[in-house]
């Protein structure tokens, strides 16, 4: 059984407010434990952003508890009215994580049957002592950029071996298939990265960079764009000098592609190769023109994968 950071943190943050909460003395002290759990989150960020929400709902409810309390009566059917209330204008203000952990502190009015001035102050403490140990919790995180840089180290070293590997079996059905399912595979691999380093931007409170994640999303669209390449390359059956410069522009590509490059070297040879291939002659049977406009597709699509590092490039 694994164990990780944030239940660790965790077990730790929840015992230390429920005794502070019960030092204080204050009414109903383990929902200061049960605010902690559940405001701990992955992240610095999502942690500070889910305990300001936590006491801007605690506000709306007690503004609305007392209107309904006050006027109505300390009784269920009264809690409920508060609940037709307080619920909608919960998710209308985007406080609807706040919902349960207010409404469960409002019952502490409920059950006591009145709302005096130190009981409200109770419930702010407890929230106060429940969100401030989450916060505390979240201070250490592990500073995960290297593994980051590990996983970009590991995505352009599986992209140039996918790009050297097409280039070799152009012409080869058999072996694309593989292909395609070695691009899956890398696909989910990016997309745990891309996980992995949002969450490493959001333990930077005073960092608006989102380099690694952007990195990330613009390696998943070109791997949708080579997916896309590998199910023409399935079917491509065309005469060998037809591929031949198909075959160059991948090795090329294989060879410098980086995180660095961005892209316009390779642009210029797609451009060059395309008007080469415009310049034939027109293929005259049926089946060496559909083949045609399979190069022709391909090309576009190569064209989409190269563009798409430029476009990362250019807005970095």
């Amino acid at each position: 059984m694994k164990i990780g950071l944030r239940t660790i943190k965790t077990a730790a943050a929840a015992p230390i407010a429920l005794l502070l909460a019960s030092g204080l003395n204050l009414e109903s002290a383990a929902s200061a434990a049960i605010i902690t759990i559940l405001t701990v989150t992955n992240t610095k960020r999502s942690t500070a952003k889910t305990a300001l929400n936590r006491l801007f709902s605690l506000s709306l409810a007690t503004v609305i508890a007392a209107i309904c309390f006050l006027l109505l009566g300390f009784h269920p059917l009264v809690f409920g009215l508060y609940l037709l209330l307080f619920i909608p204008l919960s998710i209308r203000f985007d406080l609807a994580e706040g919902i349960a952990v207010s409404s469960v502190l409002i019952t502490h009015y409920l059950v006591a049957g009145e709302m005096p001035l130190s009981l409200i102050i109770n419930e702010y403490l407890l929230m106060f002592i429940g969100v401030g140990c989450a916060l505390a919790a979240n201070l250490y995180m592990p500073n995960t950029e290297k593994k980051i840089q590990e996983d970009q180290a590991v995505v352009e070293v599986s992209m140039k071996k996918m790009l050297g590997q097409m280039s070799a079996y152009l012409n080869q059905p058999d072996k694309e298939e593989q292909l395609r399912l070695e691009c899956f595979s890398l696909r989910d691999f990016v997309r745990e990265a891309q996980v992995r380093a949002r969450e490493f931007e959001e333990n930077r409170f005073f960092s608006g960079n989102s380099y690694y994640f952007e990195y990330f999303a613009m390696r998943r669209l070109q791997l949708k764009v080579l997916s896309d390449m590998l199910q023409i390359l399935n079917r491509l059956d065309a005469e060998p000098e037809d591929v031949q410069e198909l075959r160059e522009l991948f090795d090329f590509t294989a060879q410098t592609l980086t995180e660095e490059n961005d892209g316009s070297a390779i642009l210029t040879k797609i451009d060059e190769t395309d008007q080469r291939y415009q310049q034939k002659k027109l293929p005259e049977s049926r089946q060496a023109f559909e083949e045609r406009a399979m190069l022709f597709q391909l090309f576009q699509l190569f064209q989409d994968f190269i563009e798409i590092k430029a476009g990362f490039n250019r807005n970095k």
